[in-house]
């Protein structure tokens, strides 16, 4: 299964789901509503949604449904960052590091891991 393409409310839910590995609705609305108001219901027609898609399931516990994501977040990341890439940079990969280093802050450390890495890819050649 493909990673699905995420509204920014759904990957907010979606994130909420992969970090505690399930939650109610309730649990969600809450979380959701420490950063901003979402009403209830819309988290609700949200939820049916990203199971419509295939991005989570549910189980039934009592009366309450439990949702557990299915998509899997390193598969929706890397999905979401080749289509980034071939969608605005054109495929460019440097035009993209580069847009990137120009326009975030980057801490010294942060460079460190960037450039280990690169010399870990180089020497894997």
């Amino acid at each position: 299964m493909s990673a699905p393409n995420l509204g920014r409310v759904q990957l907010k839910i979606m994130q909420i789901l992969w970090s505690r590995g399930r939650a109610t609705a309730r649990d969600i609305t809450d979380a959701l509503n420490e950063s901003e108001p979402i009403a209830h219901s819309t988290v609700q027609t949200l939820l049916r949604t990203l199971k419509d898609k295939g991005s989570i399931d549910h189980e039934v516990d009592g009366r309450t449904f439990v949702f557990i994501p299915t998509a899997k977040e390193d598969k929706y990341k890397r999905n979401a960052a080749v289509d980034l890439l071939h969608r605005v940079f054109g495929g460019d990969m440097p035009s993209l590091v580069a847009h990137l280093l120009k326009s975030e802050k980057l801490s010294q450390k942060e460079l460190n891991e960037l450039r280990e890495m690169i010399d870990e890819r180089d020497n894997k050649r």
